[in-house]
């Protein structure tokens, strides 16, 4: 029986009279990814700011696993095992690619900020961030300065960084955007493989990945949800296809 990790039900969010997200239900199961999809104004990102505590609902609820966590702050929501990138990179461009993932694996300590502890003496920290490290594709460039690899890597470092923190969930906001070909062919190698262990909320514009990863697709139109599925039932919506595909999906 397929287990709900995520869970949204009739979310909404209005700014004064606008509704950016309006009476939204969606579902996140363990080994799925489910992408959500839709012009620009969508309410995409509203969606999942609205999930990930960072702003709070006018309406509705979010569960994650059996936890109501509406309302709650992203820091306690993140402690509960839910992880998220945004649309602009959020890393410490200064900092090797190994110190920017070792501080995210620190974060959840008990005691994070033991500042005249030797880095060295966090086994369980430093073990994580190896593991972040490793499943993100990253081996190869631990010693590297993040503000000096690619825009490909430095999207692979944020989310090494969000694995760190060891989430159940990864909700992620268009994690392939500004990529080139190569780029988002390791990218979507990736997540394919993050999968395995985890839900993932996908924010996307690249219709080319998200057919290629989803196992499920929620189209937002502004602020509401016109259709859910499978990639081939969202293909052949006649709905879907007038207000946001096209015919070459």
């Amino acid at each position: 029986m397929s287990e709900v990790l995520l869970s949204a039900k009739n979310l909404t969010k209005r700014f004064g009279g606008l509704a950016a997200v309006n009476d939204v239900s969606i579902n996140l199961q363990r080994r799925q990814i489910h992408a959500v999809i839709g012009p620009n104004g969508a309410g995409k990102s509203t969606l999942t700011n609205l999930l990930s505590g960072d702003l709070l609902p006018t309406s509705g609820s979010v569960q994650l696993g059996d936890t109501d966590i509406t309302g709650w702050s992203p820091e306690k929501i993140s402690r509960q095992g839910l992880g998220r990138s945004y649309q602009k990179t959020n890393i410490f461009l200064p900092f090797s690619v190994w110190d920017n993932v070792r501080l995210a694996a620190q974060s959840r300590q008990p005691h994070a900020a033991r500042w005249f502890s030797p880095a060295t003496d966090f086994i369980a920290v430093n073990t994580n961030a190896e593991r972040a490290i490793e499943l993100s594709g990253l081996e190869h460039r631990k010693s590297a300065i993040a503000g000096t690899i690619s825009h490909g890597e430095q999207r692979q470092l944020e989310i090494a960084m969000t694995l760190a923190t060891g989430p159940q969930v990864l909700l992620l906001d268009e994690p392939l955007a500004g990529m080139g070909v190569a780029e988002a062919e390791r990218m979507v190698a990736l997540l394919l493989t993050l999968k395995a262990e985890h839900g993932i909320l996908l924010v996307e514009h690249d219709m080319d990945a998200v057919f290629a990863l989803a196992d499920r697709l929620t189209v937002m139109v502004n602020g509401q949800v016109i259709a859910s599925g499978t990639p081939a039932e969202i293909r052949a919506d006649a709905g879907v296809q007038a207000a946001y595909l096209g015919e070459e999906h």
